[in-house]
């Protein structure tokens, strides 16, 4: 279980999208900022937990095998993880219209709930199908301290800085580089078995 949650709080990237919520947030008051970040967090998390519950039968109806899924899931980590490592210009979001609040997109989907975290989920519904109440427990684990990094922001911002965000952000995408690969393995293996 300490995997799972450790596997789901690093594709969540909370540190990685803390300066994304900070910009897309900066023209709020402190008060809405803080009740907007909260709704759209608990929109994520319900995203998140459809797709927990759901996620077998999405397999069954697309006919897909928990192979091609782990191996798929795998490679998008790794792609993921290569951005955490070496981020471009290009990724960066901009703040919203003055008076504008996000509402769904892009922080609740896909910044929190994006589509690894989902592809993750499902995985993990069909590798533990009777271990669902544990994969609950390492979801809202994941999904609890990134909501308190997120609201902490501001302090999180000012006690590393720009850079020291930037290098968490770079160690937990190698982090995530050796745990897609081992999915990726785990996958590649459960096929040449067959």
């Amino acid at each position: 279980m300490i995997a799972v949650t450790v596997l789901l709080f690093l594709i969540i990237d909370p540190l990685g999208n803390l300066p994304i919520f900070m910009s897309m947030l900066k023209q709020l008051e402190p008060q809405r900022r803080r009740v907007v970040l909260i709704r759209e967090l608990l929109m994520a998390l319900i995203v998140m937990l459809i797709f927990l519950f759901v996620g077998e039968k999405i397999l069954t109806f697309l006919n897909l095998r928990t192979e091609t899924v782990s191996i798929s899931g795998g490679i998008i980590l790794f792609l993921i993880a290569i951005k955490m490592i070496f981020p471009s210009h290009e990724d960066s979001v901009r703040g919203l219209p003055a008076q504008e609040e996000p509402f769904l997109v892009p922080l609740a989907i896909p910044l929190v709930a994006g589509p690894s975290i989902l592809a993750t989920l499902i995985l993990l519904s069909h590798q533990y199908k009777n271990k669902i109440t544990q994969l609950v427990l390492a979801l809202m684990i994941a999904w609890g301290l990134s909501v308190a990094i997120l609201l902490m922001s501001n302090v999180f911002l000012r006690l590393l800085g720009k850079r020291g965000v930037s290098a968490l952000e770079r160690l937990m995408g190698l982090i995530l580089v050796m745990l897609s690969t081992q999915m990726f393995l785990d996958g590649a293996r459960e096929y040449l078995r067959f």
